[in-house]
This record gives C-alpha cells, sequence and structure tokens, in this order.
C-alpha cells in the first residue's frame, strides 16, 4: 500500500525513496512537490555556491553578500520542503472533498463549498513556490560575478531549477483556479503568476548572461536589492 501524505514527511525520505513515491499510482507526490523540491536543490547549490565562495581572498570583497546568499539558500531549500509536503496535502485535501456525497441538495452545497475551499488551498500553496522561486533565482542573480567562477555552472544550474520550479508550479496555480469557484480571485491570481513568472525567466536569463560572459561585478549591499521580495530579513517567508 502506498502511503499517504500523512505517514511521515517527504524531507524525511530517501532520495530513492521520494523517487519511488513519485513514480507510484498515487496522486501524491505529484507535480507540484516535484517542482518544490526541484527549487530545494536549487537553492541548495545557491548556499553551495556561496559557501565555496567564502573565506576566499579573491572574493573579500563579496563576503557580505556571500554571507546573505548562504543563509537565504539554506532557509530557501528548508522552505522549499515544507511546500512539496504542502502541496501533497492540499491536493489529498481536494481529492477527499470530490468523493463527499452528492445525492441531496444539502450535499451537493456542502460538497461544492468544500471543493472550492480546497481548490483555493491547491492554487495558493503553489503561488507560494512560484514567489519563493522570484527570491532563489533572484539571489542566484546576485551571485553571478561575485562568487567562486569554479562554481559559475552550479549557480546556472541552480537557476535553471528555480525557473523550471516557478514554471511547474505555476502550471498548477492555473489548473486549480477555475475550480475555486470566484472569477476575480482567478483573475487577479492569474495576472499575479503570469507576473511572477517573467520576474524569474528575467532573473535566469541574466544568471545565464553573467556566468557565459565570465566577467567580474562590483561589490553590492544585499539589503539594498532592488528585488521586491528580497533584501534583509524579508528574503524568506517569516513561516520559514
Amino acid at each position: 500500500m502506498t502511503a499517504s501524505p500523512t505517514d511521515g514527511r517527504f524531507r524525511d525520505l530517501t532520495v530513492d525513496a521520494f523517487v519511488d513515491r513519485l513514480s507510484s499510482s498515487d496522486p501524491v507526490p505529484g507535480g507540484g512537490s516535484a517542482a518544490a523540491i526541484a527549487a530545494s536543490l536549487g537553492a541548495s547549490l545557491v548556499a553551495m555556491v556561496a559557501t565555496l565562495s567564502a573565506g576566499r581572498p579573491k572574493y573579500a570583497a563579496h563576503e557580505p553578500v556571500l554571507a546573505w546568499a548562504a543563509e537565504t539558500g539554506q532557509r530557501l531549500a528548508n522552505g522549499f520542503l515544507d511546500l512539496a509536503q504542502d502541496d501533497a496535502d492540499a491536493y489529498a485535501a481536494f481529492s477527499s472533498a470530490m468523493k463527499l456525497p452528492r445525492e441531496t441538495d444539502p450535499q451537493v452545497a456542502e460538497r461544492t463549498t468544500a471543493m472550492q475551499a480546497a481548490a483555493r488551498r491547491a492554487a495558493e500553496v503553489p503561488m507560494r513556490c512560484v514567489e519563493a522561486c522570484v527570491d532563489l533565482v533572484a539571489v542566484a542573480e546576485a551571485l553571478a560575478g561575485r562568487s567562486n567562477v569554479n562554481a559559475s555552472s552550479d549557480l546556472n544550474v541552480a537557476a535553471l531549477l528555480g525557473e523550471a520550479a516557478a514554471r511547474g508550479a505555476a502550471a498548477n496555480v492555473l489548473v486549480n483556479l477555475p475550480s475555486v469557484g470566484d472569477p476575480v480571485a482567478e483573475g487577479e491570481m492569474t495576472i499575479k503568476v503570469h507576473g511572477l513568472l517573467n520576474d524569474v525567466e528575467a532573473l535566469a536569463t541574466a544568471v545565464r548572461q553573467i556566468v557565459l560572459s565570465g566577467e567580474p561585478r562590483e561589490p553590492m549591499d544585499p539589503q539594498a536589492t532592488d528585488t521586491p521580495s528580497l533584501g534583509g530579513d524579508a528574503s524568506v517567508p517569516a513561516s520559514w
């Protein structure tokens, strides 16, 4: 019997066990959890590149951004693992709502209300993943040209994983919105998710271009970043 989302956290599984769960006939974990796990790997690479660069005389001028990126990457990696679990739990709740009885009008009404609430949750969780992917790729962009050149390809992979995760999570947002039963919220969240994807794409493209150029960049103050969702303690949701 395949374990349910509550039979142990995904973060506690081995890679092999998680892949086995993902490839099973059980609907969870699914694409949303896989996207969050991919983002967690990307964030871990960001932290790795920052840590590899810290303490080296060649990158001494970049110590503030390296310390910030290492901490932010680790916190993002941890938060994405939580989102992987949250996504599976959200889908399980929607699946349970679909199975509610609908033989009488009150039952139909109750089922509809439960499905709409569960669908909203199933859209909100991957939206949080997309938002965090902006942070992930922004940190990668901040490190590009300011970190160990021998790890530049790892930074590129981090940005690619962040972009892929954002697009995967966004697809889950969009597929769940019609079931929310709120056209206004659907329209607002659709606009929001596309805007976030544009941000992710622009940042990931910048990472690739900077890495390809191999050119060093001037030091930056992470507190003064112009990325709205980044900077200081606000770089990662407080709940993470």
